[in-house]
């Protein structure tokens, strides 16, 4: 590995007066690497991360990161990026079996001897509960108290697990019912733009067990949706092998016709 690699973490001044550091991928350019400058926006995130997690070739090596710092618009996709994200949000009927993993292998901690408090989520963990709500009420002002106790009453068993999970866990939080849907929820509060750990900042990124994950890219937030096993990985501190990217870019003109929305202008964009 070349030790200009590691000559990309910086330091910076904060809003109020705090010292930060940061991995600076001008300085990547700067040493030769690739012309990082030329990248899509969602292609530096990612290779931020890459950067970051740079551990000489354990998980991450000097490869990868070249890789991608080389990044071609009209390139084969072949090769694969480790990517390690900053946090992980899930669904209720998803999110419950990855709890359950964590549970039995803190068990098996036990059982061997060893203490169960190691196993613990290395990024923070956001269960937002919606799948199962349902209406059974409608057409008053109590219908919503009553819709929410029928809630707690039908799923009374895995609500007390979900308990126990936010109280046992560091970093594993539940968003509980009728509040709003996931993506609604990750979008208007768990959204961050910029995390912060041991002094040093970098891009808010997530994977999400739900199709609608991506939804989060509205907000400049790298997100992919993934399946439990992935998550679970993500959440123990590993990275998440995606096959390098394709970018797509629009040059839109002109204004919507009257009584288009927004999401009519993206489903057109998907359609093409």
């Amino acid at each position: 590995m070349s030790h200009n690699l590691f000559n990309t973490r910086q330091k910076f001044t904060t809003g109020n007066g705090a010292q930060g550091d940061f991995y600076s991928l001008p300085q990547l350019e700067k040493e030769g690497v690739g012309t990082v400058s030329r990248l899509p926006i969602s292609i530096r995130i990612v290779l931020e991360s890459v950067l970051r997690n740079f551990d000489d070739g354990k998980t991450i090596g000097e490869d990868d990161v070249r890789a991608l710092t080389n990044w071609g618009a009209n390139d084969e996709r072949t090769a694969e990026v480790p990517f390690v994200i900053a946090r992980v949000i899930l669904q209720d009927f998803t999110g419950v079996p990855l709890l359950v993993d964590l549970a039995a292998m803190r068990s098996a901690a036990q059982k061997l001897g060893e203490d169960p408090g190691i196993l613990e989520p290395l990024v923070p963990v956001d269960l937002v509960i919606d799948h199962s709500v349902q209406v059974d009420y409608a057409g008053s002002e109590e219908a919503y108290d009553r819709n929410m106790a029928k809630e707690f009453e039908r799923n009374e068993q895995r609500y007390r697990f979900l308990k126990w999970g936010t109280q046992a866990f560091n970093g594993f939080k539940v968003v509980p019912p009728g509040i709003g849907i996931v993506h609604q929820v990750n979008l208007e509060y768990l959204a961050r733009g910029v995390f912060e750990k041991e002094g040093c900042f970098y891009p808010d990124t997530l994977v999400g067990t739900d199709s609608h994950t991506t939804m989060i890219n509205g907000l400049g937030i790298v997100g992919w949706g993934v399946g439990g096993i992935e998550a679970e990985a993500g959440m123990l501190g590993q990275p998440i092998y995606i096959l390098t990217p394709d970018v797509v870019g629009f040059h839109m003109t002109g204004s919507l016709p009257k009584g288009t929305t927004a999401t009519d202008l993206v489903l057109r964009v998907v359609e093409m």
